[in-house]
């Protein structure tokens, strides 16, 4: 991959920079030399990150979903960058809102959309003249339920499947310019999603009314029951942090990146198997049968 002027540091953008997985990323890149700049929702996220990093991670107050916000932010950051442009853009941010599809508010499901598929695209598109400029590289996080959906998590499973489309246009769109796209799989990770998961799983089952308890409960419970327990079994958020930075500079680039192990096994099943099979494997995977 080109890069910015001989000598320079190399230069990342990551939304969701100061919490969980894109903390890591943050202070992983900022290791190795990077000038590291980030989104973070309010601003005592700022101040952590600065110092955790001894200002060497710049982040930025912006809601992605706000479009004023995106545009603000990259602004600053592309007049930081000079003439170098930007080598490697991290979309990152995400959200997850468990429940059955009957039940969950419809504004929930734009969020959710807002988030990880309108936001992510406002980042990418602002983005893409100074990754235009430096030939750079754009890493989507998404997740092994673009490819393998899950009862009950319908809104995430949905957008993660949408990124997945998004990737293929985007990456065959960009190549012209030296653009290269890469989506990261992601399987279970340990990155403080698990306990996002638990308080969205119990928002969900105390807003069930008594008939809504009797037809998903039970089966809803066994969900939430399961997931949380492979989360905190899954990758470390360090580990899965290091992966996907060998991702920033790998040559050449991978279209999909399975992270994790179940990850790329989870993804094997989905390829080679039949709709019956994989409907029996979730299932049983999830308690639900």
């Amino acid at each position: 991959m080109t890069g910015a002027h001989a000598g320079a540091a190399r230069t990342v953008a990551i939304t969701g920079a100061n919490t969980g997985l894109g903390r890591d990323l943050a202070l992983g890149f900022a290791a190795m030399g990077y000038r590291v700049f980030g989104t973070a929702l309010r601003a005592e996220g700022v101040a952590n990150m600065r110092d955790a990093s001894d200002g060497k991670v710049v982040l930025g107050v912006c809601d992605i979903t706000q479009e004023d916000d995106v545009e603000q932010w990259v602004k600053s950051v592309s007049s930081e960058l000079g003439d170098g442009g930007l080598n490697v853009l991290i979309s990152n941010a995400g959200t997850l809102t468990p429940g059955p599809m009957e039940l969950i508010p419809l504004t929930a499901v734009r969020h959710e959309f807002d988030v990880n598929v309108f936001g992510a695209i406002k980042v990418i598109n602002a983005f893409l003249p100074a990754l235009r400029t430096a030939q750079g590289r754009i890493v989507q996080v998404g997740a092994v339920t673009g490819r393998l959906p899950l009862p009950f998590d319908g809104p995430s499973s949905a957008s993660k499947a949408a990124l997945e489309a998004l990737a293929d246009v985007y990456r065959l769109e960009l190549k012209p310019f030296g653009i290269s796209f890469v989506i990261a799989q992601a399987g279970n990770m340990r990155t403080g999603g698990p306990a996002k998961t638990a308080a969205a799983s119990e928002r969900m089952t105390e807003a069930m009314s008594a008939e809504q308890r009797e037809l998903y409960g039970a089966r809803f419970d066994s969900f939430a029951s399961t997931l949380n327990q492979f989360q905190n079994s899954g990758l470390e958020s360090d580990d899965a942090a290091q992966q996907i930075i060998a991702l920033a500079d790998h040559a050449p680039a991978a279209p999909r990146v399975p992270v994790g192990p179940d990850a790329a096994q989870l993804l094997k099943l989905a390829s080679e198997s039949s709709d019956a099979q994989l409907d029996a494997m979730r299932l049983q995977l999830l308690g639900l049968e």
